[in-house]
């Protein structure tokens, strides 16, 4: 692993800190595996909640828990891209097991030789390992995690007896739609109640939607052309379908489908692409998230956003 390097959290970050405030990440920024730097507007409160488990894990994993498309995959490996961070990605589901992540045999140039899955790789080299929609996966796999996770050395019997003890700088950073202990309001298709004992050894921070002023911040990054006026209606509309959905408080929600931060970007992206096209908000919302959406659904939420638009609705951006 290369040097480590101090960074200014204030300047690294865009965000109000003391000064003086520093974190530790790394001096080489040419690794493969660091993350692309993106346009992103950081929560001051989830940032610090990071770094902090970032500078001293103390023996836990950290566990990111919200709604779907509500920014924790993005939080994570925006952290880890400024900071030069490199970064193993897993997107779990119902059938993966453990030896995925640890590695396994493959055959090359006629011969087999085993290659270190992400697991491995990350805690020998000091990685992140981020395991996104960890709950998605069989907790009896998930469970072979525990003692790595508690700083103890990671065996590998197919590969000889390969002993591998972790970096001091290797993180396991894990994210759910839930917090592990499965779903009961139906939003979410596969979701596996986890392992007590897996669980037990994270930190679980909720990440929810961004609040307005943040996503106006961050839309207006990622589309500058867009006047803010569109920008400020588009989000009431997000607001709105993202209530629907959650239920706001009732057992089930109202919709299946919601706007997360990434589709609202991609809505505003769009509505400038099309510019010039008749019903542009209407045909670029249909495109971003409405086309996979039950008719009546797609209905309902093109009506909540001809009523928030106005004369708008019809007009070009």
């Amino acid at each position: 692993m290369t040097a480590s390097q101090r960074f200014d959290v204030a300047t690294t970050f865009n965000v109000k800190a003391r000064p003086g405030l520093e974190v530790i990440g790394f001096a080489d920024d040419t690794h493969p595996h660091i993350p692309v730097r993106k346009p992103y507007v950081f929560r001051p409160e989830l940032l610090r909640d990071v770094l902090a488990f970032l500078h001293e894990a103390g023996g836990d994993g950290l566990f990111l828990t919200g709604p779907t498309g509500s920014g924790k995959t993005s939080l994570i490996l925006q952290i880890a891209a400024r900071l030069a961070w490199p970064v193993q990605s897993v997107t779990c589901h119902g059938r993966m097991e453990l030896a995925a992540l640890v590695g396994q045999f493959v055959l090359v140039d006629g011969s087999t030789r085993f290659v270190h899955g992400p697991l491995s790789t990350a805690a020998r080299d000091g990685h992140l390992l981020v395991l996104n929609e960890s709950d998605l996966m069989d907790p009896a796999e998930l469970a072979g995690l525990n003692d790595i996770l508690e700083g103890h050395p990671l065996v590998i019997a197919e590969n000889g007896g390969e002993v591998i003890r972790p970096h001091p700088k290797f993180r396991v950073v894990a994210t759910g739609n839930t917090a592990g202990a499965g779903d009961r309001s139906g939003l979410y298709q596969g979701v596996l109640r986890q392992n007590l004992a897996f669980m037990d050894r994270f930190r679980v921070v909720q990440v929810g939607y961004p609040e307005p002023e943040t996503e106006q911040d961050l839309i207006a990054a990622a589309v500058p052309k867009l006047p803010a006026e569109i920008i400020a209606k588009m989000i009431l509309v997000a607001e709105e379908v993202r209530r629907l959905f959650l239920g706001a408080g009732t057992e089930s929600g109202e919709l299946t489908v919601t706007m997360s931060t990434r589709t609202l970007v991609r809505w505003a992206t769009l509505s400038l692409a099309f510019k010039g096209a008749p019903n542009v908000f209407e045909y670029a919302l249909e495109q971003s998230l409405t086309a996979r959406a039950e008719p009546e659904q797609r209905e309902a939420i093109h009506r909540i956003a001809a009523d928030v638009f106005g004369d708008y609705w019809g007009a070009k951006p």
